[in-house]
This record gives C-alpha cells, structure tokens and sequence, in this order.
C-alpha cells in the first residue's frame, strides 16, 4: 500500500504489516544534534549562545492581583544552577543516584531539573497530582535520598516519612519552611532546607562536572497507570536529545521554525514527559518560558499577560477553551453571530479545498477571528494537542478560528512524547495524528481477537514504534519491558488505522475490550470517541460486561447545554437537580440513540441507559489519571451502585 507521506523500510510478516518511516527520513532517521552528549549540553549551549535572553518567568502578584510576567536570563538561570549543583553534590548524592521534584510548575523546578542535569543525578518527578500514595511509593522504590518540594506539599510529604525516610535524608522547600517542618522533619532524621539555605551550603564547595553519556538515565518518570502501581519509565539522554529535533521537523513543513523568539506558556505539569520534553526544545532554542499561576480558572487571563506563540494542550483543555469561545459568539447578538457563522463557512469550505489557513479567508481574519486570536494572546502561531484523542468538532473550529497551526500528536513517556504528529495545514489530517515523526519507524500488529488485520486493504492493528527516542525499560521490572518489548519493537497496546495519505488514526486502546453475554465484543474506547463529540455532553464512561447483554453509561453532562434544554422545555431546578430528572436522562439518552444511529453502530453498541453526574470525572475521586486517561477499575467501583440501579432499571 502505497501512502504519500510514508516509505516502507521492511515488508510485512504473517502477522504485521510493513515497517514505515517518514518519506522526509527516507535516507536515515533523525539524529540528535552534533556534540550533544546528555540534556545537560541542551541548557549549557543555550546559555553559550543566548546568556541575555530572558528564560524563564512568573507573575508577581501584589495584594490578590497579577502584574506582567518579570525575566530571569539564562546565565542568571546559570549561576543559581552551579550554586545548587554545588549544594547537591556536599550533600553526598552522587551521579547516578536518584533526586525527587514535588510540586507544580515553577522556575525552581526547571532549576532543579537542570542541577540533576547538570551533575547526572537521575531527576525523579513526584506526581503532583497522585497524592501521598504514590508519592509515597515512588521515593522508596527509586530510593531517593533528596527531594525539591513546593511549599505548600511539605506537609503531605512529611506524612510519608514513617516509609520514606529509609531513603529520604534532605528536603529543600521551593520557598520557605516553618517551625513545625523542622520539627517533623528532625524527628524522622531528615535534614530540611529553605532554597535560600540550602543554596548557601555549598557556596565555598568547588565542583567538577563529571563527564555524561547518552546512554545514561536522566530521568525516571512514573506512569500513573490506569491499574496497579506507577511504572517507573527510564528515559536516557539519548531519547531525550533525538525527541529535542522532533517538533522542528513538523513545523518544517510549512516553512517555519522554533527559535529564540518563540513564547511558551508552562502549565502541564513537568512531571509528564510531554511538557518536560517541550520545555527542553525551547531551552534547546534560547526561548522564553513562562509559569502559570496554578489555577486553571485563571489560565486565559495567564495566555493574554504572557502572549504565548506556542501552546501545548491536551483535549480537556482545548475542549474548555472551545466551550468559552462558543459560548460566547452564542450570547452575542443576532448580527454578530450571523457575521461570524458565514465568515466561519467561508473560510472552512477554503480550507477543505486545500487552501492554506493564512490565506483561506484574511479579510476574516482580520474582521472577525483577530477577536478570538486576541483572547489568547495575540501572537499564537502553534497549538499542539496531545495526550488523548481531540474531537474533530474541536479541531475543525480551532483550526478556522485561532489563525493557528493546530497540531495533533501522539506520543507516550515510553516512546519520549511526541513520535506521531499530523502536518500543519494539511485539513485532510483531520482527525488523525498525521504520518510518524523522522526520528521513528511505526508498523501496526494485527490484533484477531478485536477484528484488526494489519495486512487488509484498510490496515489496523496495535502500533508498535522503534527508534532512539524509546525508553530503557522500566525501572526493576525487567518482566513487563519484556511484555512490550518485542524484538526492538514497542507495543503501545494502542489500535491505529493507517489513512491513503500515510496519516495514522488511533481508533481504539487494545486492552479496553470487554465480551457482552451474546459473544458480541465491545472496543469500549472507539464507541466513547464516537459519543464523546456530542455537545450535550462533557464525558462519557461506557460499561458493559459478560453477564449483561447491552450497554450503559455514566455521563458528565455540559451544563450550559443542559440548562439552555431545560429553560426551553419548562424543566426547572439546579444543574444537580436537573442530572437527577428522568426528562433530562431522557434527552441526553435520545441524543446518544440519535448519534449511533447516524455514525451506523451496530444494535449491541447503542447505550440503553444512563446516569447523569453532574461532577466531572476527576483525580480527587481517583477516577481519572493526571492525563485524563479513565480509570476503569476505579470508576466501577465508584460507581457500582448506579451501574447495578441501571441494569436492574432494563429487566
């Protein structure tokens, strides 16, 4: 099969398909760049070059408000790193040992981060977002004997020291530490620091920077996993210097480049690879970095102080951002909306016929999408997606109404982030990931008990990736890198769809698979992909099994999409109250009938009944991972109860 943008590089087997690369890398694969040994050549060449350019910044807030964003240069950034290399080296960690960071993003992580880099002790992410357990877990099984921590998580960190101070001998605050910190701290026998304390410890401490590989850790990042424990994912400074050329090599296609210009906005947490790697490319380029404020309501008024030309969003995020911006050309007036939906139409049919977004309709731009291009900053050039699957609703209207690149990505921490990335304004890669990255090789595994044949005329199967920019393996778990390592082939236990122009689509999640008690099988993932573009609703969790014969499933409803329904149908109450109302279950369900039936899914796939929560899905209840993948195990259990109520409900 033949594919535009894809060369094949091995022909198929019994049971996969041919091995493709990137038409572009059709001599060799993509290289990190010459001289570069470890990440900490990344930082210390951007210093070399660009020692005056601001790097990394935040928001000083004075008595509740925000002023403008206030600069660190690089070689500002520099000489607080050496001091901080030097205090971690007196305190006796040596190179290869691990150094925890716990918090959210702020320039003191990337300090951090870069001090490990800079002595090559492996940086080890505490999960923000996973609470003590993990936390708890991840210290002692990389037994890690100091660890950079936020403020305000010292107190959480402490109440793990009856486990984690086996390892854990000093703590140093981002900020401040109080009395009883001291106190709690001396009494596991754990030094703590303030980071102006702690900087001033190896002040009078001279070092010598040893000398790093490619091949050694940098990082150990832990997977939160949808089951079990968190897997420690060992990432080399090979994979992470190959990814660092990666983005380039998309935005090429258009003629553009990342460089010392370029703005980006830092809020997905460092703890995952997609931002870590991020934020490594534009150090890699003398840019600017700056930090959110942590709060997500504030995150549009962050965007419009910072002026981000680059910004990287997973689908919940760009869902919100879409919500906002539809909401309000709705609450607009008869004459506005109407302006808006035909520029909108105009510049939609342009592109669909291959038109370039910048040239697809630029008298609406200005008039009217320049409006929307202003809320976020004014200067964005580059959105990319990642993480999970975007809606094509949200991509289309994105792509129309930003005057940006929309790039949709696909990526693990095992592949190093970003390996799969659609090409900026080709609208047929709608809905796809594009063609694979030229760092890699992609080949899809057919899979026989879900249908998926890799060698049919429309190719499907579970796509495998190789190439430097994999993972190590994960840490003491020899066995399952076995499990997905496969001949120098990782399995990402995800269902792609090769498209004719060699852009791939990730149709389903290999182990989300569940029997009906017809025989019938349930790729769960596909069909909540295809109920999820629906606008009544914000999230869908889909639940069958073997001793039931139909579907059900628990919905996160849109509020404004709700109350608009209930005002128009004389149904009154709060959005709680409105979530219990059979009427409403009753409309939602009826949309959800009205979906399958147009997307043509078979009779066992429709939904028969559903419970409305009007939470969403979140971490708190540990039904959701930091990345917004599903806990499934968890979600039954939490809602057990329900799921049985519905059943019963259907006999």
């Amino acid at each position: 099969m033949k594919m535009k943008h894809l060369v094949e590089v091995e022909p198929a087997t019994e049971t996969a398909g041919p091995a493709y690369r990137n038409v572009r890398a059709k001599d060799g694969l993509l290289q990190p760049p010459l001289g570069f040994h470890s990440c900490w050549d990344i930082f210390r060449t951007a210093v070399e070059k660009y020692p005056n350019n601001p790097m990394l910044g935040r928001r000083k807030v004075v008595d509740g408000k925000a002023g403008e964003y206030t600069w660190v240069a690089y070689k500002e950034v520099y000489d607080v790193v050496m001091k901080l290399a030097a205090s971690i080296n007196k305190s006796g960690i040596k190179q290869g040992e691990c150094c925890g960071i716990y918090g959210a993003n702020c320039p003191e992580w990337i300090i951090s981060m870069e001090a490990c880099n800079a002595l090559g002790v492996c940086c080890v992410p505490l999960y923000d977002s996973l609470g003590a357990g993990a936390v708890e877990f991840i210290i002692c099984h990389a037994e890690t004997q100091i660890a950079f921590v936020e403020e305000k998580k010292i107190a959480e960190l402490l109440k793990t020291c009856h486990a984690t101070s086996k390892y854990l001998k000093t703590i140093i605050s981002f900020g401040g530490i109080t009395n009883d910190h001291k106190e709690e701290a001396k009494n596991h026998g754990i030094s703590i620091f303030s980071w102006e304390e702690f900087l001033i410890t190896g002040s009078s401490h001279q070092i010598d920077l040893p000398e790093k590989k490619r091949s050694d850790i940098c990082t150990i990042m832990y997977t939160s996993g949808t089951t079990g424990d968190p897997k420690g994912v060992m990432l080399s400074n090979e994979s992470l210097l190959a990814n660092v050329v990666g983005p380039d090599s998309v935005v090429q296609y258009v003629g553009e480049v990342f460089d010392q210009d370029d703005v980006y906005l830092s809020y997905l947490p460092l703890a995952h690879v997609f931002d870590r790697m991020f934020e490594e490319v534009f150090i890699y380029h003398g840019s600017r970095i700056g930090f959110w404020r942590g709060d997500v309501k504030l995150l549009v008024d962050d965007i419009a102080a910072l002026k981000p030309t680059v910004f990287c969003a997973v689908p919940r995020v760009l869902d919100r951002i879409y919500s906002g911006l539809t909401a309000k050309i709705s609450s607009g007036g008869i004459l506005k909306k109407t302006l808006f939906n035909i520029a909108y139409k105009m510049k939609l049919d342009a592109m669909r016929k291959g038109i370039k977004h910048e040239k697809a309709a630029p008298f609406f731009d200005k008039l009217v999408f320049s409006k929307v291009k202003e809320r976020l900053g004014g200067k964005l050039r580059v959105i990319l997606s990642g993480g999970a699957p975007l809606a094509v609703p949200v991509e289309e209207y994105l792509r129309v109404v930003t005057c940006a690149y929309v790039i949709q990505g696909y990526g693990l921490t095992e592949t190093c982030a970003g390996s799969i990335a659609s090409i900026p304004n080709e609208f047929s890669m709608l809905g796809t990931v594009g063609p694979p990255v030229q760092h890699i090789d992609v080949r899809l595994e057919s899979v026989p008990e879900m249908g998926y044949d890799a060698l049919s005329s429309i190719p499907r199967g579970e796509i495998c990736i190789r190439g430097n920019v994999l993972f190590s393996g994960y840490y003491k778990r020899e066995d399952l890198t076995q499990e997905v390592m496969i001949d120098g082939w990782f399995h990402t236990g995800d269902v792609g769809e090769w498209q004719p122009d060699g852009s791939l689509k990730v149709i389903d999640r290999k182990k989300n698979i569940f029997k009906l008690s017809q025989g019938e099988y349930v790729a769960v993932e596909n069909l909540e992909n295809v109920y999820g573009v629906l606008q009544e609703i914000d999230s869908i969790w889909v639940y069958g099994n073997s001793f039931e014969s139909c579907l059900v499933a628990v919905v996160n409803p849109n509020q404004q999409a709700l109350e608009r329904w209930a005002e128009q149908n004389g149904v009154t109450g709060s959005f709680a109250e409105l979530c219990k109302n059979s009427r409403s279950k009753d409309h939602i369900l009826a949309e959800l009938t009205k979906i399958a039936k147009e997307k043509k899914l078979k009779g066992f796939e429709f939904i028969k009944a559903i419970h409305l929560d009007p939470l969403p899905f979140d971490i708190e209840r540990d039904l959701i991972t930091p990345t917004y993948k599903k806990k499934r195990p968890q979600m039954l259990k939490y809602y057990q109860g329900e799921i049985d109520a519905l059943y019963k409900g259907l006999k």
